[in-house]
């Protein structure tokens, strides 16, 4: 087989492998992409089956136990000409967390640590956003954890945006920081600081 036969199966292949996923969705739903202008403005609420909160956890030194928070809530007001004016508040269930551990979910819920009885729900509501450029910005804000408010940083990376689908559009994200968990009055067994990390996906409403 010649040389140019090799290179001419070569290049229809790359085609191939590389052809839009959008040509293969079904009508009336498109792909994110990489363009926060694609989010047209107005008010989103997250889509809590396509977002991920995670709490990475020293664990005593020898590694990271990833915590999951399964329910979540939060809606954002979106300006895309104008990123800064926008706002968002975002609400998580505490008594939600889960660990591969067994049986430590609920001892992590119960008073010696999350206490949750007491405090449901942790909340983050933004006071400013920052375009750092078109795929990062930080958003700052109150965070709120076992009825404690500090100042608390986001940095965010746009994962996509785009017309979503069923006629509403959306924005995906990643958003992580870290905290200090005795400023909140966490257990003392909590020392290192814990990164949050949080995959959300936003629709519009």
């Amino acid at each position: 087989m010649s040389r140019s036969i090799f290179t001419a199966a070569a290049v229809a292949v790359t085609l191939s492998l590389g052809a839009p996923a959008m040509a293969q969705l079904p009508p009336g739903v498109f792909a994110g992409e990489h363009d926060y202008h694609l989010a047209p403005a107005g008010a989103y609420a997250i889509d809590p089956a396509h977002t991920a909160v995670l709490a990475k956890v020293s664990h005593i030194g020898y590694g990271l136990s990833v915590f999951r928070f399964d329910k979540v809530e939060g809606v954002l007001a979106w300006d895309p000409a104008s990123p800064a004016q926008s706002s968002m508040k975002v609400s998580v269930d505490v008594a939600s967390i889960d660990t591969p551990v067994p049986g430590f979910a609920k001892e992590l819920s119960g008073d010696g640590f999350l206490k949750t009885g007491a405090f449901p729900a942790a909340t983050f509501v933004s006071t400013a956003f920052h375009q750092i450029d078109a795929s990062h910005g930080r958003v700052d804000g109150d965070f709120t954890l076992m009825g404690k408010t500090r100042p608390l940083s986001f940095e965010v990376e746009l994962v996509g945006a785009g017309k979503g689908f069923m006629g509403h559009p959306r924005l995906g994200v990643e958003a992580r920081t870290r905290l200090n968990p005795q400023e909140f009055g966490m257990s003392p067994m909590f020392s290192a600081p814990i990164e949050l990390v949080i995959d959300a996906e936003f629709a519009r409403s």
